[in-house]
């Protein structure tokens, strides 16, 4: 040990304190973590329900931010975006429509250059109660290049493309890759005292994860 240090001292000069050690360690740790969150890989919250079934209220995924830098978006991928009618907030939806395609929507069937598109993935939950809703009816629509057509698989209840029209491709963040964490939301009792409610909320937690969602790959 001796020998070793004094090759440390003859080649790195003189060895640093414990805690400038664990400083530099501690930096190093957050500038990857900021580099690798700004550029590679974030987490996100699903906290609505317009992705069900595919995604559920309580998912915690995570999100591929720089596959759009080797390749373009493509049909059926799930993307995370800025919502563009209020830049800080952020929306998931799925690529429906391509640049340069034209989508119409009859009667909830969508069509992609006057062609039908199989969607298995989707959802209709007012469709028992057969309304039809102008959500449900679009117009033949070309996406300019440079934008992609989004929508949620919840289609009954996704604020998406068809509102406030194709999304930019600029204003995509990631492609939604795996789901790393769910778990069902905690309702909460106005009526339950502050300190019984934590107490029910920590109770609540292994029955409220769900398991069988943990390392599920997004599709």
């Amino acid at each position: 040990m001796g020998k070793f240090k004094e090759l440390k001292m003859k080649y790195f000069g003189k060895e640093k304190p414990l805690w400038m050690e664990y400083a530099e360690a501690i930096v190093t740790a957050v500038i990857l973590a900021l580099i690798i969150r700004t550029f590679v890989v974030q987490a996100f919250k699903i906290p609505s329900g317009s992705m069900l079934q595919t995604l559920q209220i309580g998912d915690h995924i995570l999100v591929n931010k720089f596959i759009y830098y080797f390749k373009e978006p493509e049909r059926g991928d799930i993307i995370v975006f800025k919502y563009p009618k209020d830049p800080d907030r952020d929306f998931i939806k799925r690529v429906i429509g391509l640049p340069g395609e034209v989508i119409e929507i009859k009667n909830q069937q969508v069509y992609i250059n006057d062609q039908p598109l199989e969607e298995p993935y989707i959802i209709h939950t007012d469709s028992e109660s057969r309304i039809i809703s102008p959500r449900d009816n679009i117009k033949p629509l070309g996406v300019p290049l440079g934008c992609v057509f989004v929508m949620g698989d919840n289609r009954d209840s996704s604020m998406d493309s068809r509102y406030w029209g194709p999304l930019k491709e600029d204003m995509i963040r990631g492609e939604a890759f795996a789901v790393y964490w769910s778990i069902k939301p905690y309702e909460v009792d106005p009526g339950t005292p502050f300190l019984l409610d934590i107490f029910h909320y920590l109770g609540a937690i292994p029955g409220r994860v769900r398991w069988s969602r943990i390392a599920n790959i997004i599709s």
